[in-house]
């Protein structure tokens, strides 16, 4: 087996030529990547659920829009939960309930009361369900070039616009990326 180099805490973002419909525009952040396989969340498909609604006392630590986002088409009844501490990326060990990803990007304990975070957290976001991949799969996409991978910033995970994240995050890349960013979105119009 050939070793894998981790994109954990890295952003795939959906390239125009990518038919999967889950997929369409989607701005995805690498939560695990290795040789067992890739693991992220959708950062920029709200749902119209509130975050109260299934999560009794989460609703008023997320940041705006707080809704549940749809993290992916795996395991639609479970929830993540993704948070920046802010101070997080120094690495000194997080607050109680948050493992970091990468950076100031942490995994939230749902379990955990929120009180218990509350202090620590810049922005939270709720994500009902995740994208997965099995061992080599996303490896063989990124051949076949499905996805461009871009560095991730902390504003992502908290974007008050998500529909508008797709293009803010080809905007600030370098040379050609950045012109994908004008790429129309139905194309037979132009």
């Amino acid at each position: 087996m050939t070793e894998v180099s981790s994109l954990t805490g890295r952003l795939l973002v959906a390239t125009p030529a990518l038919a999967d419909p889950n997929f369409d525009r989607a701005v995805v952040l690498l939560l695990d990547h290795d040789e067992e396989g890739s693991l992220g969340v959708v950062l920029n498909r709200p749902t119209p659920v509130d975050v109260n609604d299934i999560l009794e006392g989460w609703g008023d630590l997320a940041g705006e829009p707080g809704v549940v986002f749809q993290g992916g088409p795996v395991s639609l009844d479970s929830a993540l939960g993704v948070a920046v501490v802010p101070g997080g990326a120094s690495g000194e060990a997080g607050p109680l309930g948050w493992r970091r990803v990468h950076g100031a990007i942490g995994l939230v304990d749902l379990e955990a009361p929120p009180q218990l975070l509350a202090s620590a957290l810049g922005s939270l976001r709720i994500f009902a369900g995740y994208a997965g991949w099995g061992p080599g799969q996303l490896e063989d996409e990124l051949v076949d070039g499905a996805w461009y991978v871009v560095e991730s910033e902390p504003g992502d995970v908290s974007s008050p616009c998500p529909e508008r994240l797709w293009r803010e995050v080809l905007r600030r890349q370098r040379g050609e990326l950045a012109m994908v960013a004008t790429y129309p979105d139905d194309p037979s119009l132009n």
